[in-house]
C-alpha cells in the first residue's frame, strides 16, 4: 500500500481537533487501469486535497469535486459508495472502473457553555460528550470540575466571577445555567441577555424561581423581549426530579432546539 497510514490518521486527527470539516476518499477496488492501488486514501477540505492521493489525474479531480459537494450539502449525508466507469463517468480514454468510498466529517459546530458543576451537571456532561458538541464548563469549585475526566471536547474553567466568562464564548453557543442558586445564576443570565442574542439560554429551576428571575431582571431594566428569550424551568416536561432524569430532560430540549435551528448538518429523526 503506497499511502502513509500514519500520516493519514495524523492529518484527520489534526482536522478534527481544529474543527475543520473534511472528507476522506478510499479507493476500494479497481477494474482495468488506475494510477493507484486498492486502499489508497486522500483527505479533502473545502480548499481541496490536503493529504494523500487516490492516483491524481481525472479520477482524483472528479473525486475531489464529489467530496466538496458532499461537504457543501445540507442533506446530512455522511457516507457514500460510488462506482465510476472511467470512460462514461470520468471521460478517460482507458477502460475500466473504480469503486470509491466517501466519508464526511463536519466540524463540531454545536457549542455549549455550561455554568455550574453540581449533581445535575455531573449527569449532564457525559450525555453531552456522547454527542457531536464542544462543552465549555464553568464553575467556582475546582474539585467539582475535577469529578469528570478530561476530554478533548471539554474545556473546564474554574473562576470566581462566573459572568466574566460570557464574553469569551462563541456567538452561537447554547447557554445552560445550573449554578449553586439564584444569586449566581442571575448575574450570568443578565450578562447573556444584555450582551448577545444566543440561540438558546436555559436556567435550571422551579416555576417559583422563574418568577423571581423575571422580577429581578425587570428591576435591572431588561426589556420584555429579553425576559422572554430564555427557558426557565429548563428542560422538557418529562421524567422525575432525580439528577439523571433532569439531565435527560435538559439534553432533550437542547437537541430539540439544535434541530429546530439547524445547528449541525444531519438528518433529523421524523415520525
Amino acid at each position: 500500500m503506497t499511502h502513509d497510514v500514519h500520516k493519514h490518521l495524523q492529518k484527520t486527527s489534526e482536522l478534527l481537533e481544529q474543527g475543520i470539516p473534511f472528507a476522506t476518499i478510499t479507493l476500494v477496488d479497481i477494474r482495468g487501469s488506475a494510477p493507484q492501488i486498492q486502499g489508497a486514501k486522500a483527505v479533502v477540505t473545502a480548499q481541496g486535497i490536503v493529504s494523500g492521493t487516490i492516483g491524481g489525474g481525472r479520477i482524483e479531480a472528479s473525486a475531489i469535486e464529489h467530496a466538496r459537494k458532499m461537504l457543501d450539502s445540507s442533506d446530512g449525508r455522511s457516507c457514500e459508495f460510488v462506482v465510476w466507469n472511467l470512460q462514461t463517468d470520468i471521460g478517460m480514454t482507458c477502460g475500466g472502473e473504480v469503486k470509491l468510498f466517501f466519508e464526511v466529517f463536519w466540524s463540531n459546530d454545536w457549542k455549549i457553555a455550561l455554568f455550574g458543576a453540581g449533581h445535575i451537571a455531573q449527569a449532564l456532561v457525559p450525555l453531552l460528550l456522547g454527542m457531536h458538541c464542544r462543552v465549555t464548563w464553568v464553575d467556582q469549585r475546582e474539585a467539582w470540575l475535577a469529578k469528570q475526566p478530561d476530554h478533548p471536547r471539554l474545556s473546564k474553567i474554574c473562576v470566581q466571577d462566573l459572568k466574566s466568562q460570557v464574553s469569551s464564548q462563541d456567538p452561537n453557543s447554547f447557554f445552560v445555567l445550573m449554578t449553586q442558586g439564584h444569586a449566581t445564576d442571575l448575574p450570568v443570565l443578565a450578562e447573556v441577555l444584555t450582551t448577545r442574542q444566543a440561540p438558546y439560554v436555559g436556567v435550571l429551576g422551579s416555576l417559583q424561581k422563574a418568577k423571581a428571575l423575571q422580577r429581578d431582571l425587570k428591576e435591572m431594566g431588561l426589556s420584555q423581549e429579553q425576559m422572554e428569550s430564555y427557558f426557565c424551568p429548563m428542560g422538557l416536561p418529562i421524567g422525575n426530579n432525580t439528577p439523571p432524569e433532569i439531565a435527560i430532560s435538559v439534553v432533550s430540549q437542547l437537541m430539540q432546539e439544535r434541530d429546530r435551528l439547524g445547528i449541525i448538518k444531519q438528518k433529523t429523526k421524523r415520525f
